[in-house]
C-alpha cells in the first residue's frame, strides 16, 4: 500500500517536456511510481482538471533570521514553495561572534529591510561558527527544507573586524583565514558563498556593505577555496560602474574556482542599456567554457509604498514628517483633513538620495496594484495619467489613494525592469540561454517589497495571462522553478517528478490560480511589521510526501529539515 496517491492529474514533471495525465504514487518521502496505479493508498487525492508539478525550489531568499522562529517560512509556502536557499548577497547571521551580533542585525536591516527589533526579539544566538549554525537549524522544526550559503560580509567581520566592517583591504593572513571559514562552511553543508558590491546594500546607519570594496584577490581566492573542494556555487551583485573591473572579478571568481556563478540583473532607468552588457558578457563567458549565470526576477522588481510602508510619496515632505509618531488611525484622520492636504501638497520634499528620491517621484511610474495584482501595468494607468486625466496634480491623485483601505493601500511603483511603454526586459532576461529565475528576497524588505510570490507570477503571468506581449510555456515556466534551480546548486534529489526523486510536491488549480494583491500585518517578533502576499489555487503542497499546506494554509505536518550539501 502506498502512503499517498495523487490521481489523474495533468503531469508537469519539471524536465520541460510536455504534460501527461498520470497518477503518482509516494512511499515514504519518496516517489514510488508514476503512470496509471490501482493499487490502494493510505490517502488519496483526485487532481483531475488540476496540474501537478513539483514543488518549487527558491535559490534567493533570505530568511536568515526568520528560520530560526518561523516553521513555515512565510510568505514563500504560500506559492508552492517546497525548497529554499538562504544567506544570498553576502548577508546572513554566521560566522558571528557575540559582539557583533548587534552589528550583523544592522547589516541585515539596512540592506534588506527587515526590521531590526524583531531580529533581536526573533532570533537566538545559539552559534558562532557557521557549522554550529547549521546544527542549530537541524534541531529547528520546519515545514519545508532549507538550504544554506555563506557571506562574505559576515566572514569578514569575523576575520577583520572593525577593519573588514570599514572596508580595508584584507592580508595574506586575513584572506587565508577568510578562505579556511568558508571551506569549513562548505564541509559542513552549505551550498555556496555569496557577496555584494553594489551601493544599494547599507547598514541601518547608512555605511555601506563590508565587502563591496574588497579586491579582486579576496574574491578570487575566496572562490578557490570552493574549488579546491569541488562543491558550491557563487552568488554576487555588483552596479557595474566600471564594468569591465567589476566583471572581471566575477568572471575569475568562476574561472579559477571552476564553480557556476550567478549574477544579478536588472535593467535600471538611470542606465537603461547596461544589463545587455552583462548578459553579453556572460554569454561571452560560457563560450570559453566558465559557469556563468544572471539572476533575473520574472517580473519588474516593486517598490510598495503607503501609509503602512517603509516609503510613501509623502514621506519627506515638511509637515508629513510632524505626523511620524501618530498611529495609522490619527494619521489618516490628520491626512484627510483638507487644510493639511493643502498644506502637505503646497510643500517641497527634502532630497534624500537619487534612488529614493527616483521612488517617491516617480509619478508616471505609481500605480495601483490590484486584486488580483497587476505587475505589468499600462502606462495610461499611472498617477500621472490619472492626473492629467482628471485635471488635478499627480501628487494629489496619490495623496488620495494613499488614504484609501483606511490608510492601507498600497501604491505599486516597478522600479527596475521597467520603462513605460516597453515590456521586452524581463522577457529577454528570461529567454536568455544564460539566465536563472530568482531575485525574489523572500523574507526580506519586510516594508516595501512583495516578491515571495515570483513562483505563481511565472505560472499565472508568464504561461497564462500575459496580455501585452509573448508568453512562455507553462512546461517552461514549471521547468524554470524546479529543475533549472535546483541544479544550479546541485540539489539533485528533487525538482523533477520521477520515480525515486524527493516526494515534494504542487497539485495546483492552474484555470483559477490567482496572486492577490499583498498587505502589511504586524505578526513578525516583537510586533514587527511585513509584506504578505497570498495566492489561490495551491490546493495541495507537499513536502516529503506529506501534505504541508492546503490551499496555502498549514497543516501542521513539519516534515521539512535542513538540507547539507555533502557531495
Amino acid at each position: 500500500m502506498y502512503d499517498l496517491l495523487i490521481k489523474n492529474g495533468l503531469v508537469y514533471d519539471g524536465k520541460g517536456g510536455d504534460a501527461y495525465v498520470a497518477d503518482v504514487a509516494v512511499k515514504g518521502e519518496k516517489i514510488s511510481k508514476i503512470g496509471s496505479i490501482d493499487e490502494k493508498a493510505k490517502k488519496v487525492i483526485d487532481a483531475k482538471g488540476k496540474i501537478v508539478t513539483p514543488g518549487f525550489v527558491d535559490i534567493h531568499t533570505h530568511f536568515d533570521g526568520q528560520v530560526t522562529w518561523d516553521p513555515y517560512l512565510r510568505s514563500s509556502t504560500y506559492h508552492g514553495v517546497t525548497t529554499i536557499v538562504t544567506g544570498n548577497c553576502g548577508v546572513g547571521f554566521s560566522p558571528c561572534k557575540p559582539e557583533q551580533r548587534d552589528w550583523l542585525i544592522g547589516l541585515m536591516e539596512g540592506v534588506e529591510d527587515i526590521p531590526g527589533t524583531a531580529l533581536h526579539e526573533g532570533i537566538e544566538w545559539d552559534w558562532e561558527t557557521f557549522p554550529e549554525y547549521l546544527d542549530v537549524l537541524e534541531k529547528k522544526p520546519l515545514a519545508i527544507d532549507v538550504g544554506t550559503q555563506i557571506p562574505h560580509g559576515a566572514v569578514r567581520a569575523y576575520v577583520m573586524g572593525e577593519r573588514g566592517i570599514n572596508h580595508e583591504p584584507a592580508t595574506d593572513e586575513e584572506i587565508s583565514k577568510m578562505k579556511e571559514i568558508v571551506k569549513e562552511a562548505i564541509k559542513a553543508g552549505a551550498y555556496g558563498f555569496t557577496t555584494s558590491r553594489t551601493e544599494k546594500h547599507s547598514d541601518v546607519d547608512g555605511k555601506l556593505t563590508p565587502s563591496i570594496t574588497a579586491h579582486k584577490k579576496e574574491l578570487v581566492e575566496i572562490a578557490k577555496s570552493l574549488g579546491e573542494l569541488e562543491q558550491g556555487v557563487l552568488q554576487g551583485i555588483s552596479d557595474f560602474y566600471n564594468f569591465e573591473e567589476e566583471f572581471d572579478i566575477f568572471k575569475s571568481m568562476s574561472k579559477e574556482s571552476k564553480r557556476p556563478i550567478s549574477i544579478t540583473v536588472e535593467q535600471q532607468d538611470a542606465r537603461p542599456d547596461w544589463w545587455h552588457q552583462l548578459l553579453d558578457g556572460i554569454e561571452a563567458a560560457q563560450a570559453e567554457g566558465i559557469d556563468m549565470y544572471g539572476q533575473v526576477p520574472p517580473r519588474a522588481t516593486g517598490i510598495l509604498m503607503g501609509l503602512t510602508a517603509t516609503l510613501n510619496p509623502f514621506l519627506f515632505y515638511p509637515s508629513f514628517q510632524q505626523l511620524a509618531t501618530l498611529t495609522l488611525e490619527e494619521k489618516v484622520k490628520a491626512l484627510s483633513n483638507p487644510e493639511m492636504k493643502e498644506k502637505i501638497l503646497s510643500e517641497e520634499p527634502v532630497s534624500i538620495n537619487p534612488l529614493v528620491d527616483e521612488i517617491v517621484t516617480s509619478y508616471n511610474k505609481m500605480f495601483r496594484l490590484g486584486d488580483p495584482a497587476n505587475y505589468e501595468p499600462d502606462p495610461e494607468d499611472s498617477f500621472l495619467s490619472e492626473a492629467k486625466r482628471e485635471g488635478k496634480s499627480p501628487q494629489e491623485v496619490a495623496y488620495d489613494m494613499m488614504l484609501e483601505k483606511d490608510g492601507r493601500a498600497l501604491i505599486y511603483h516597478p522600479l527596475f525592469n521597467y520603462q513605460p511603454g516597453d515590456l521586452s526586459f524581463v522577457e529577454k532576461m528570461l529567454k536568455h540561454p544564460f539566465t536563472i529565475s530568482g531575485l525574489g528576497d523572500a523574507g526580506a524588505h519586510c516594508g516595501a517589497i512583495s516578491d515571495a510570490s515570483f513562483p505563481t507570477t511565472l505560472i499565472q503571468h508568464w504561461s497564462r495571462d500575459r496580455e501585452r506581449g509573448s508568453k512562455i510555456p507553462l512546461e517552461t515556466t514549471i521547468k524554470m522553478q524546479t529543475s533549472e534551480t535546483a541544479q544550479l546548486l546541485g540539489i539533485d534529489d528533487r525538482g523533477i517528478l520521477e520515480e525515486g526523486f524527493k516526494a515534494d510536491i504542487n497539485v495546483i488549480d492552474y484555470d483559477n490560480l490567482t496572486l492577490h494583491e499583498p498587505e502589511i500585518i504586524n505578526d513578525l517578533p516583537a510586533g514587527g511589521r511585513r509584506l504578505v502576499q497570498k495566492a489561490s489555487g495551491y490546493e495541495y503542497t507537499i513536502v516529503s510526501g506529506e501534505v504541508a499546506f492546503r490551499n496555502g494554509e498549514p497543516t501542521g505536518a513539519l516534515n521539512g529539515k535542513l538540507i547539507r550539501n555533502l557531495h
